[in-house]
């Protein structure tokens, strides 16, 4: 009989004991002799209190109902933040399936009061994602603001996609590498949510295979959670701007967000988000 292969479970908990320092968890410092990256299999048991074995047999997919107490123990020994212990949690209640549900496709139809709203927050830069970013609608600077997006056919309009794949993306956002690693992130984290989807397993299966470096990035297996924050575009139609933004959840929509930048009133990031607004260049409105 065949023996089962690695799960995402046991993927993850490999490249994550691969991160972890031996001095970051109380151990003596790694020395050249060392050829394991990270923890060794044994370290990491030790730490969580399971058996060598046991442990083993998770990584390699020959265990897949890890109990709550052990996967917490797990998540304490990796050193795992808030967003990966629930990443960890969903992998691990994915894993212990018997028989897979089948995704319900989600919808890409945005109603009617979010397409108003979008419209009643100019000049700020707005639009909504899907829940593996693909844009769905936007106003007139949500939809300049990626430059050169809207030129793409509006199934091709994902902002990941555009990070990885689009010229114009390592000019528009400074610090690329950064921006990078925070979009592999957040599409874990939706990962291990519905790692089967049809839309999650399309967009990554394309991204690997034409991006290098996302598929160097996605094979760390960092976990991240989308949220607020600050970003910094190079735009070639008004320059440098800095904007917050803030992300929020549209309910009843399948994982739908509604995404809005914003600069103070009277500020230079100000004044070219409302130039953005008005500006003369392609601008998505209706991506449906």
């Amino acid at each position: 009989m065949t023996e089962p292969g690695p799960t995402e479970l046991g993927r993850f908990l490999r490249a994550r004991r691969e991160g972890v320092r031996p001095a970051d968890v109380g151990l003596p410092p790694a020395t050249a002799s060392r050829r394991t990256p990270g923890l060794r299999r044994e370290e990491l048991a030790t730490l969580a209190g399971v058996s060598i074995d046991y442990y083993t047999r998770l990584e390699r997919g020959r265990e897949t109902r890890p109990s709550p107490g052990v996967v917490e123990a797990l998540a304490r020994a990796l050193l795992l933040d808030a967003d990966e212990r629930e990443f960890l949690r969903s992998l691990a209640a994915q894993a212990a399936r018997r028989t897979p549900q089948p995704p319900a496709p989600p919808s890409r139809s945005v109603r009617g009061t979010v397409r108003l709203l979008l419209e009643t927050v100019r000049p700020n830069p707005a639009y909504v994602l899907s829940r593996t970013y693909d844009m769905l609608a936007a106003n007139p600077g949500g939809g300049r603001l990626h430059a050169g997006l809207a030129e793409w056919p509006a199934r091709q309009r994902n902002t990941i996609r555009y990070t990885f794949l689009h010229p114009a993306a390592r000019e528009l956002f400074p610090d690329w590498e950064q921006k990078a690693r925070g979009c592999v992130a957040q599409l874990r984290a939706v990962a291990g949510s519905d790692p089967d989807a049809p839309d999650l397993a399309a967009l990554v299966g394309e991204l690997v295979v034409k991006s290098p470096d996302f598929g160097r990035l996605w094979g760390r297996y960092e976990v991240r959670r989308a949220g607020d924050g600050e970003k910094v575009f190079r735009h070639p139609a008004v320059g440098t701007m800095t904007l917050s933004h803030e992300m929020l959840d549209l309910n009843r929509t399948g994982g739908q967000r509604l995404v809005v930048y914003m600069a103070p009133p009277g500020t230079p990031d100000h004044d070219a988000m409302v130039l953005l607004d008005h500006a003369d260049t392609p601008a998505l409105v209706r991506a449906d």
